[in-house]
């Protein structure tokens, strides 16, 4: 169920809509976000803000006739969603029909209406109070009350609709509370359920800007929702000391995790050069962090690829992971951990079979947004022109080019918002210096420099009309870069932007 479904239902159920602050803490809260982090995004202060929740859970208990929490709301309202409309059971079959039919026939007005376009319905839209005067002149019975309130909290959220200065700039990870994350169905469903289980792992695997990091802060926010302590470690951040040996690497891993956890870092305690490291850390996670604390853990690790290119520390982290995954089906101290791995591409390191991390946990790989949702994300980008036939057909052609990408999706659909480039002009520049893309495809064709295997192995494949077989390490390093995809041993451009844009700069 998504934030704008759970408010549906709250309409039908509130006697009044929300105000905008209830409402900016339901949605922030529905987002796994703790009071002080609502207020400090929002700038609030954090006792309001705390005080406004506790307000809301009891307003929703009343409305909802059960106990409604911060941490239960998501339950309740989902179950609420399985319901029949507690409205039909007090009706005839006659006033149902009727009442139906009457609901149908306005709502579908007015949603025709609105939806034309929203960014000139956000300039010209009728005003509030008109709408609630045809509507009681149609009804004068006052049984259509309830929908007028749920069109009035409706209008409030098309207001709150992206026009040209509400648009998200896409850059990083999209954030929480986005209006802009598309969900890729059943992946957020499947990863929510898993890390609830004790001692489960995780792998999510993708090309760069595919969306990896969003998902893990969404997976990370329910896990808090659901009572879990959260340790985010992103090896993009480490020092490039920490990885001249596998002392460094352990130390700084295990020092990290302690921070994290609020629990005072005592390596030397645990830490013997006799055992090794690998020993050392086990047991400093074992004998002290996991003793230490009586909930739960997450431990996702981000970038993961990054250890790759370290071999020595590789061959020797990957399985260490792998063995506290595994001990958790015999030691109960271990199902505390839960582990999440995200990485761009395959480990080039050859590992056992039986050592490796890869081939256990639930594997996530993220696909390219589909048609359905690109057009999805067009609509929340106030493009309506796209729900027509034409329009699907433009999408088509969007998509041809950059793929179903959705960092390069998200880029065009910014500019289409704000007007500031027509599709057919999008497209014909897109793989030249004058287009939307120019800097996206500088920064990769910089990251290759320097790199004449890669260079070369790029080359290759945007020059040859069918898949080319590439080295393996070359393979993968483009692979976890987005611009190749890989069918086996065979790779391809990514998408036709790719194709056309380095066929020019390395032909």
């Amino acid at each position: 169920m998504s934030i704008e479904e759970a408010l549906v239902i709250l309409d039908t159920f509130l006697e009044q809509s929300l105000n905008d602050v209830q409402e900016l803490v339901f949605r922030q809260a529905w987002e796994g976000q703790t009071y002080p982090e609502i207020a400090e995004s929002s700038g609030y202060d954090a006792n309001y803000i705390k005080d406004v929740g506790s307000k809301l859970w009891k307003l929703l208990s009343q409305a909802l006739d059960e106990e409604v929490t911060k941490s239960n709301f998501r339950s309740v309202l989902r179950r609420r969603s399985r319901s029949i409309d507690f409205r039909e059971a007090s009706r005839t079959p006659v006033e149902s029909q009727a009442t139906r039919s009457i609901e149908h026939s306005i709502r579908e007005d007015i949603i025709q209406k609105r939806s034309q376009n929203v960014q000139a319905a956000l300039k010209h839209r009728q005003p509030l109070e008109k709408q609630r005067e045809e509507l009681e002149i149609i009804s004068k019975d006052g049984e259509i009350s309830e929908l007028l309130v749920g069109i009035e909290a409706q209008e409030r959220r098309k207001s709150l609709s992206p026009n040209s200065e509400l648009l998200e700039i896409p850059s990083g990870s999209v954030p929480l509370n986005s209006f802009f994350y598309i969900e890729r169905p059943p992946i957020e469903e499947r990863t929510y359920a898993e890390i609830n289980k004790p001692g489960s792992l995780i792998r999510i695997k993708a090309a760069s800007q595919m969306g990896k990091t969003s998902l893990l802060h969404r997976i990370l926010a329910h896990a808090r929702q659901n009572g879990l302590h959260t340790v985010q470690i992103s090896l993009q951040r480490a020092d490039s000391q920490v990885f001249t040996s596998l002392e460094k690497f352990l130390r700084w891993f295990c020092a990290n995790i302690s921070r994290q956890l609020n629990i005072e870092p005592k390596l030397d305690d645990y830490w013997d050069e006799d055992i090794g490291s690998k020993v050392s850390c086990t047991l400093y996670l074992q004998g002290y962090l996991l003793q230490k604390i009586d909930f739960p853990v997450v431990l996702a690790l981000d970038e993961v690829n990054r250890i790759f290119e370290y071999p020595e520390i590789c061959r020797d982290f990957l399985p260490l992971l792998r063995s506290w995954y595994e001990d958790a089906s015999e030691l109960e101290i271990w199902q505390k951990l839960r582990l999440v791995v995200v990485h761009a591409t395959e480990a080039y390191i050859p590992l056992d079979i039986n050592q490796s991390p890869f081939n256990v946990g639930l594997p996530i790989k993220l696909p390219e947004f589909s048609l359905e949702q690109v057009q999805e994300l067009a609509i929340r980008h106030g493009l309506d022109w796209v729900k027509s036939e034409a329009g699907v057909h433009k999408l088509t052609l969007l998509i041809a080019m950059i793929g179903g990408h959705p960092h390069l999706v998200r880029l065009a659909l910014y500019q289409l918002g704000r007007q500031e480039v027509t599709l057919e002009q999008l497209l014909q520049d897109a793989p030249t210096i004058a287009g939307i893309y120019s800097n996206y495809l500088r920064h990769h064709l910089a990251n290759i420099q320097g790199h004449p295997h890669l260079i070369a192995a790029l080359k290759s494949v945007v020059t040859s009309p069918t898949s080319v077989q590439l080295e393996a390490i070359a393979a993968y390093k483009l692979e976890s870069m987005g611009l190749v995809k890989l069918e086996g041993n065979q790779a391809m451009p990514s998408c036709e932007l790719y194709r056309l844009y380095f066929r020019e700069q390395l032909g």
